[in-house]
């Protein structure tokens, strides 16, 4: 069982525009040719920014173009956010907020071996990374940059803190970066 923060970025380390739009991310392959269908299959609960999942609403129509469903988890997901939301419905959906620490041994158990993915976005990632409980980067590299917007992983880490384990070609536009994060060294600040 690992928590794994599985995304998207472009060559200049930015998950979506300053707009939150992820538009420049579609164009660069399909989802099946990435490592996606065989990781979503080993994550037993997830873990989403609102920021995150607002976007999911606001393109549930293209969600369901893309998934067959607006909302295209069927495992648990943990929403953390300080605003209030509405649920889809039909989907395991838990809207918490605060520290990741207690929330992270719900979605452990709740996952029932399998992995806890955080989706998004990068603050939240850096949340877990901060509690030293985020076990793994993979990093869908695509060949565009944006100049700015939000950033990938808002947080200094210094080597030797990330193991590079795999280097994966996708197609001509994308490269999958996978990494460990060392437990043994402090995270640096």
């Amino acid at each position: 069982m690992k928590t794994q923060y599985y995304t998207a970025t472009s060559l200049d380390g930015f998950i979506a525009t300053e707009d939150d739009s992820i538009d420049w991310l579609f164009p660069l392959g399909e989802i099946g040719a990435s490592s996606y269908p065989a990781f979503i299959a080993e994550v037993g609960a997830l873990a989403m920014g609102s920021t995150t999942y607002e976007w999911m609403l606001r393109h549930a129509d293209k969600v369901a173009e893309e998934t067959g469903s607006p909302w295209p988890y069927t495992q648990p997901a943990w929403i953390f956010s300080s605003r209030s939301h509405q649920a889809v419905a039909g989907a395991d959906i838990r809207f918490v907020s605060g520290d990741v620490r207690g929330v992270h041994a719900d979605m452990v158990a709740a996952a029932g071996g399998k992995n806890v993915w955080i989706v998004g976005g990068g603050d939240l990632a850096g949340q877990f990374h901060d509690a030293g409980l985020l076990d793994e980067l993979i990093l869908q590299v695509g060949s565009v940059t944006l100049g700015k917007g939000r950033q990938l992983f808002p947080r200094r880490v210094l080597s030797p803190v990330l193991k590079l384990q795999s280097v994966r070609q996708i197609g001509t536009s994308m490269v999958e970066l996978r990494y460990d994060i060392g437990k043994d060294t402090p995270a640096g600040g």
